[in-house]
């Protein structure tokens, strides 16, 4: 399980702001606060919201190095955690 730039554009690509970057079950997925809070995602760790990826981002378009940077600060993030 890796946080990859792929991740990180499908959670910036997201409508709602707080849309949230999950791990769950060796996966990593963007998910609604709904799905969040459904049975389906129970035990899901929130690694960040969009509006956090924003907010430390400056909010502007990300280039490919840029959301490959932020990949790997959440990949590391969640490493340290020991998910």
């Amino acid at each position: 399980m890796t946080v990859k730039a792929e991740h990180v554009r499908r959670l910036l690509a997201a409508r709602e702001p707080d849309a949230a970057l999950v791990a769950i079950e060796g996966r990593i997925e963007v998910v609604t606060p709904a799905q969040l809070d459904s049975a389906d995602y129970r035990g899901a760790l929130q690694i960040a919201t969009r509006d956090d990826v924003v907010q430390r981002t400056g909010g502007g378009e990300l280039s490919d190095r840029e959301l490959a940077e932020q990949a790997e600060d959440l990949d590391t993030a969640v490493r340290n955690l020991g998910a």
